[in-house]
């Protein structure tokens, strides 16, 4: 049994296992690393003869770090890394081109649907009755989308909002607040099983699932760089932010969003991005924090999500997808009974 993995920044890891009676009894490592001295590289084979071919990522590498001296330096991957290998050649964690991903092209809805069909798609994913998803956001009103553990009164000036006819719906992944109004911002989400970030820890995840993006946005001119834990910037400035939302053993959704054409000074006006927030930045002004999309490549938003998908179509196997009925019905059904409601969107006073 054969796997690779590419660690995110570093090197390519490939292993061809075999295995009996629940254990591996061979394991053959190559790839691009560096390692030293040269006989470690038995030294690590050797350490993962016998183990569970259940154990996971964590367990391999825990193996692998007990055999190896203090001596033995490993560049450009880890003895975790070498275990996600392990597990993606056991068929326990995947890579992206073991999947074919349904692609939805933006749909105009209320915003708070967008946010509903993240858990409705999320739970079809983990189910395994939809293939992993990526789809493009497009929305018909303002709307401020908070984390799912911000507090609205610490995060929204609910009288500038009401005055801007700007709502307030919380989703269901951590981070920060979105400020969306109608063309201003790119958003997409990507729905996958749990397999694909399997053996990364959440972090790791984020530039993981980030890693297309980069791409993309090369393809569009602009030069652009993931900075830990959940921020996508070029040389001007943040261009956006990620979220996720994991369902244990399952699937993830990682969400982006990127700024197209801030208006920051209502966004200023209604959210309360206060100094201790942007301390780390260097900056005063909250509106300072991005750098829009238009300005950095003169392109239509249309134009740059078009570009994006081009570049995920190219790059893994897709095929066109669009939103079932029941998916819609679900959607309405959840926007009705959870996110317009008092109780979630205020569970956090």
């Amino acid at each position: 049994m054969h796997g690779e993995y590419k660690v995110p920044g570093g090197k390519l890891v490939v292993v061809d296992v075999e295995a009996h009676g629940g254990a591996l009894t061979s394991v053959a490592l190559s790839g691009d690393f560096f390692l030293e001295p040269d006989d470690a590289l038995e030294t690590i084979t050797d350490a993962l003869v016998g183990a569970s071919v259940t154990a996971s990522a964590a367990d391999l590498g825990e193996r692998i770090h007990a055999a190896l001296s203090d001596e033995v330096t490993l560049v450009g991957f880890t003895p975790t890394s070498i275990g996600v290998a392990v597990r993606r050649a056991l068929g326990h964690a995947t890579g992206w081109y073991d999947h074919q991903f349904d692609v939805i092209e933006p749909v105009v809805l209320a915003p708070a649907m967008h946010v509903a069909l993240d858990e409705v798609i999320l739970r079809e994913v983990a189910a395994g009755t939809r293939p992993p998803t990526l789809r493009f956001w497009d929305w018909d009103s303002p709307l401020v989308v908070i984390g799912s553990f911000q507090s609205v009164r610490n995060e929204v000036d609910e009288e500038a909002a009401t005055r801007h006819g700007i709502g307030i719906v919380r989703r269901i992944s951590g981070g920060g607040a979105m400020f969306m109004e109608p063309g201003n911002c790119i958003t997409y989400s990507l729905a996958v099983p749990t397999s694909l970030v399997d053996g990364l820890s959440f972090e790791q995840s984020y530039e993981f699932l980030d890693r297309w993006v980069m791409g993309a946005l090369a393809d569009v001119g602009i030069t652009a760089r993931y900075v830990p834990i959940n921020d996508i910037v070029s040389e001007h400035g943040k261009i956006g932010g990620a979220a996720q939302k994991r369902i244990v053993g399952g699937a993830v959704l990682h969400h982006v969003t990127m700024s197209y054409d801030i208006d920051a000074d209502k966004m200023t006006e209604v959210l309360r991005i206060g100094r201790e927030k942007i301390s780390d930045k260097g900056i005063t002004s909250s509106g300072k924090r991005v750098d829009p999309m238009r300005s950095q490549t003169g392109m239509a938003r249309a134009d740059i999500i078009a570009a994006f998908l081009a570049h995920f179509r190219a790059r893994y196997t897709t095929r066109d997808s669009v939103y079932s009925d029941a998916e819609l019905i679900a959607a309405r059904a959840l926007v009705a009974s959870k996110f317009s409601s008092a109780d979630w969107t205020y569970r956090v006073p």
